[in-house]
């Protein structure tokens, strides 16, 4: 597929809102559908509107985990090294 060529998106589910820009446009984590494929956790920012929206990431599942676990040893690693 071209990069100018249309693509299709469908949030499946909204989990959270990350951060949150004076714009009123907001970073956050959902499921989305892209092109007809499987959901996978998606992490970008979006327009209030959820029509437009800048690049991001996705993750499939295993992928997510994966990075849960390594933020929760970073910081768990964090609060042991500030005791």
């Amino acid at each position: 597929m071209s990069r100018d060529s249309e693509f299709a998106f469908e949030i499946k589910e909204h989990i959270g809102v990350i951060g949150t820009y004076s714009t009123g446009w907001k970073k956050e984590l959902n499921l989305v559908e892209w092109n007809g494929n499987n959901a996978k956790f998606d992490i970008r920012d979006w327009d209030p509107k959820h029509e437009h929206m800048s690049r991001g990431i996705t993750l499939r599942a295993e992928e997510i985990k994966v990075l849960a676990g390594l933020i929760n040893k970073y910081f768990e690693n964090e609060a042991e090294t500030q005791e």
